[in-house]
C-alpha cells in the first residue's frame, strides 16, 4: 500500500502546477504511510489529508470531509458484485427463405428444412425467432479487482455490463445481481456507481479541467465546499494523468484537442469524480494504441485499488494489460467459456487438451481458440460443459471462510466513513434517505447546467454569429424590397406580403436551433442515466440560456424592417412590433426544440420543421381566409404558429381608424381600369357616384385599416391576445420536450 500511496503523491509533485495541492498533505500522511499495510486508501482519504493540511496553510474553515475510521487501518469488509443465471433473450425478424423452386438451381434447401421440417420454439412465430444473448451467466466481482469481459464481437461482452449496470428494463431479464447479498435497487445504484459508455461524449469546446469540474458540481456531495471539489479535481486529474492536457480543450473534428487516449480517460474521470463503489467500463480501450490502452487500465487499476469494484469488457487485452487484471470471463455467444483467474488459464486450457505454448499471449490463443471452436460442429458446447465442471471443483475444494458480515447499508456506511465521496450520503444506516437521488439542489444544477452551456457558445461564437447574419441578411432583403411602402392600394398589397414574408422567416431561421439538443442528446441520456441532474434542470435552463439571443435577434430584425419598410404605429408601434417578433422567435426556438427531443436524426428533423412550416404558412389566412378554408382543415388554422404572429401585426400597423389605403379613383387601381387614363377615372366615379346616390369624390377615403382587418377576417382576438397565446405555444413546446425527454431518454434496453 505504501508503494501505491507514495506512487500516486510522487506522481502529483511531478507537475509544478499540482504541487500547490499534494506538497502540504506529503508531509501529513508520512508517518502514517510509512506504517501502513492494509490495502491503498481511497481517494477520498487522500483529498481528506490535502485538505486538512490545505486548513493549516491557508486557514479555510470550510467543513471538512468526515473520516471515522483511522486511514492506516485495513479495510474491514470488502464489497462483492455478486451475479447468478442472467439470462436475456430478444425478438429478432426471422429470415424467410424462398420456396425451392423459385431459388437457383444448386442452392442449399437448409433453409427450408428450418422452416418447413423443424416445429417452432417456444415464443417464436413464422415472422420472429428467439434469439439469445446471455445464458445463465454467473460470476462475481470484488472491490480492489478489476473484472474483465472478454470474447469475440457479438459474444455478449456489451449485453453483460448493460446486465450488471441495470441497463435492461425489468422484466426482460432473468436472474438476479446482488452487492454483498443484497438486491441493489435501482435508485441506489445510480448513486454509487457509474457506467463509461464506448463513445468519448464530452462537450469540444471545454477544457479537461473544466469538463472534470462541472462533473464534479454534478456529482460531489453537496456539503463539500467548492475548494474542496477544485482539490478533488486536480487530484483526479493527476490520478489519471492529464497533469499535463489540463488546460487543454477537449476538440473535435474541427478543433484540434486532447489525444485519443487522454480523451478516453477524461470519458472515465467524469463518471468516477464521484468516487463511485462500482465502475462499469465498455470496452474502455477500443480504438486506442498499446500505450494509450495500457494507461487506461492502469488508471482502472488505481481506481479499484482506492477501493472501487472495477467491471470492464475488452476485446483483445494485450500482454501487459492482463497483468493488471484480476478476474476474467470469457464469453461465446452469450454462454460462459471460462471464468476466473488469468493466472489459472494455462492450467484450465491445458486440462481442456489444448495447453497455452510458452512465450504465446494467453487471452489470444483463448480467444483464437474459442473462434475455432464456434467455427466447428459442435461449437463451443464442450468448451461450456468442461467450464461447469471446472467451476464445480472448483468450488468444492474451496474453503475460504465467508467475509460477508456486514449489510448494504452498514458496509455503505463504513466506505463513507473512510473517505468515499457518495453524493449527498450519510453515515446513517437507518436513514431511509441514506442515499438520496441528486447530489444537488434544483437550482444548483440549474446553475451549473446554465454556466455550461454559456461558456460553450462563448467558445463557438460562430453559431450564433451565423445565426445573426441570417436573420441581417433576411431583413436586409426585406427591407431594401420593400423600401417605403406608401399607402396605396398597391402598397397595402406589398405590406401584407411582407408581413406574411418577415414571420414565415422568423420560424425558418429558428430551425437552426434543431441540432443544438441532437449535439447533446447522448450527453444528456448519459449524464441523466445516473442522476447527475433532474431533466426539468436541463429543460429550464435551456430555455434561459436562449432569451438573451432570442432578444437580440428580435431587436436586430425589428431595426433593420421596421423604418425601412414604413410601418405605421410610431415608437408604441415598433416596441409592439419587437415584442411580437421576440415571442415569434421563442415559440419557433420552442417548437423547433420539442422536435429535437422527438427526432434523433438532424437531417429527418430538418425536413419535418421545413414541412410543418410551410404547413403553418399554408393555413395562416395570409394565402386564403379563414372563411375560405374547408371545415375538415379549419382545426390546422387555428394550429397554425404563424396566424397570430400575423394577425397581431396586421392589426398592429392597421388599426389607425383614421389612416386610408384607397382613395377616390384609388379603387380602380387593382382592377382593369386601372390602365384607363385619370380624367376617364374621374368620370366613371362621378357616374359611380350617380348610381349609388352618394358623392365619392377623389379624396374621398374608401378603405381604412380597420376596413382591410375585416377583408382579412382579423375580428376574433386582440393584437395582444395574440401576442399572449403565441408566448403560451411557446412555453407549452418546452413542457412538451419534458415529457419527450422523459419519455424518451431512457438509455436502457427492451
Amino acid at each position: 500500500m505504501s508503494r501505491i500511496v507514495a506512487e500516486n503523491i510522487s506522481s502529483a509533485n511531478t507537475s509544478n502546477n499540482s504541487s500547490q495541492y499534494f506538497q502540504p498533505s506529503l508531509e501529513l500522511t508520512a508517518g502514517e504511510l510509512s506504517t501502513a499495510t492494509g490495502p491503498s486508501p481511497t481517494l477520498g482519504q487522500l483529498l481528506k489529508h490535502v485538505g486538512d493540511a490545505r486548513k493549516e496553510v491557508t486557514g479555510d474553515e470550510t467543513p471538512i470531509h468526515e473520516v471515522l475510521v483511522n486511514v492506516t487501518e485495513p479495510r474491514p469488509i470488502p464489497f462483492v458484485l455478486s451475479f447468478n443465471n442472467l439470462t436475456y433473450s430478444v425478438k429478432v425478424p426471422r429470415k424467410m427463405a424462398l420456396p425451392g423452386f423459385f431459388r437457383r438451381r444448386g442452392g442449399s434447401a437448409s433453409a427450408d428444412a428450418a422452416v418447413v421440417g423443424n416445429p417452432l420454439a417456444a415464443g417464436d412465430s413464422y415472422f420472429m425467432r428467439t434469439k439469445t444473448l446471455l445464458n445463465n451467466i454467473s460470476g462475481e466481482a470484488r472491490d480492489g479487482e478489476i473484472l474483465a469481459v472478454l470474447g469475440a464481437s457479438g459474444s455478449g461482452k456489451s449485453t453483460l455490463i448493460d446486465a450488471l449496470a441495470n441497463r435492461i428494463a425489468k422484466g426482460s431479464l432473468k436472474g438476479n445481481v446482488t452487492l454483498n447479498g443484497e438486491a441493489l435497487e435501482s435508485r441506489m445504484l445510480k448513486v454509487i456507481s457509474a457506467y463509461v459508455m464506448q463513445d468519448d461524449l464530452l462537450f469540444p469546446m471545454l477544457t479537461v479541467e473544466e469538463t472534470l469540474m462541472f462533473a464534479a458540481e454534478f456529482r460531489l456531495p453537496r456539503t463539500l465546499s467548492k475548494s474542496k471539489k477544485k482539490m478533488r479535481v486536480q487530484a483526479l486529474i493527476d490520478q489519471l494523468g492529464l497533469r499535463n492536457a489540463a488546460k487543454t480543450v477537449i476538440g473535435d473534428e474541427g478543433h484540434r484537442g486532447v489525444s485519443g487516449g487522454e480523451r478516453r480517460r477524461v470519458s472515465i474521470g467524469i463518471d468516477i469524480i464521484h468516487d463511485p463503489i462500482i465502475l462499469f467500463l465498455d470496452e474502455p480501450t477500443s480504438g486506442l494504441d498499446s500505450t494509450s490502452a495500457f494507461m487506461v487500465v492502469k488508471v482502472l487499476q488505481r481506481i479499484a485499488q482506492s477501493g472501487s469494484i472495477v467491471v470492464m469488457s475488452i476485446h483483445q487485452p494485450s500482454y501487459r494489460i492482463l497483468g493488471l487484471l484480476d478476474r476474467l470471463i470469457f464469453l461465446s455467444r452469450g454462454q460462459t467459456v471460462y471464468s476466473g483467474s488469468p493466472t489459472n488459464l494455462p492450467l484450465y486450457f491445458s486440462e481442456f487438451g489444448y495447453p497455452i505454448p510458452e512465450n504465446e499471449n494467453k487471452t489470444e490463443f483463448a480467444l483464437d481458440l474459442i473462434r475455432e471452436l464456434e467455427g466447428s460442429p459442435g461449437g463451443t458446447k464442450s468448451l461450456v460443459e468442461f467450464n461447469k465442471s471446472w467451476q464445480s471443483m472448483k468450488h468444492t475444494g474451496d474453503s475460504e471462510p465467508d467475509e460477508l458480515g456486514l449489510s448494504l447499508k452498514e458496509a455503505i456506511s463504513a466506505s463513507i466513513s473512510r473517505g468515499k465521496l457518495v453524493p449527498g450520503a450519510t453515515n446513517d444506516i437507518n436513514s431511509s434517505s441514506m442515499v438520496p437521488t441528486f447530489a444537488n439542489p434544483f437550482w444548483k444544477e440549474m446553475v451549473v447546467l446554465s454556466k455550461r452551456s454559456i461558456l460553450n457558445s462563448k467558445r463557438m461564437p460562430e453559431l450564433f454569429g451565423t445565426r445573426l447574419a441570417a436573420v441581417l441578411v433576411t431583413g436586409f432583403i426585406l427591407a431594401t424590397v420593400f423600401w417605403q411602402l406608401d399607402n396605396s392600394p398597391k402598397g397595402l398589397q406589398e405590406r401584407l406580403g411582407f408581413f406574411a414574408f418577415a414571420m414565415s422567416t422568423t420560424y425558418y431561421t429558428c430551425a437552426d436551433a434543431l441540432p443544438v439538443f441532437l449535439q447533446e442528446r447522448y450527453i444528456f441520456m448519459r449524464e441523466t442515466a445516473y442522476n447527475a441532474y433532474r431533466r426539468l434542470s436541463y429543460v429550464i435552463s435551456n430555455a434561459l440560456v436562449a432569451l438573451p439571443g432570442l432578444i437580440f435577434l428580435s431587436f436586430a430584425f425589428a431595426m433593420a424592417t421596421f423604418w425601412a419598410v414604413g410601418l405605421d404605429g410610431g415608437l408604441s408601434g415598433f416596441l409592439f412590433y419587437f415584442l411580437m417578433m421576440f415571442a415569434s422567435f421563442w415559440s419557433g426556438s420552442s417548437f423547433v426544440t420539442f422536435l429535437s427531443g422527438v427526432v434523433p436524426h438532424v437531417m429527418l428533423g430538418y425536413t419535418i420543421v421545413v414541412a410543418i412550416l410551410a404547413y403553418f404558412l399554408l393555413f395562416s389566412g395570409f394565402f386564403i381566409n379563414r372563411d375560405r378554408i374547408p371545415v375538415y382543415w379549419i382545426w390546422f388554422h387555428y394550429l397554425s404558429l404563424v396566424k397570430y404572429p400575423y394577425e397581431a401585426v396586421l392589426q398592429n400597423e392597421f388599426e389607425n381608424p383614421t389612416k386610408c389605403f384607397v382613395r377616390g379613383i384609388q379603387i380602380f387601381d387593382n382592377s382593369p381600369l386601372g390602365v384607363v387614363p385619370p380624367a376617364m377615372k374621374v368620370r366613371l366615379l362621378q357616374s359611380l357616384s350617380n348610381t349609388l346616390g352618394m358623392r365619392i369624390t377623389s379624396s374621398t377615403c374608401l378603405t381604412t385599416g380597420l376596413d382591410i382587418l375585416k377583408q382579412e377576417g382579423i375580428t376574433d382576438l386582440s393584437k395582444w391576445n395574440c401576442l399572449l397565446i403565441t408566448v403560451a405555444w411557446g412555453f407549452l413546446f418546452r413542457i412538451l420536450f419534458y415529457f419527450s425527454l422523459l419519455l424518451g431518454s431512457k438509455n436502457k434496453r427492451s
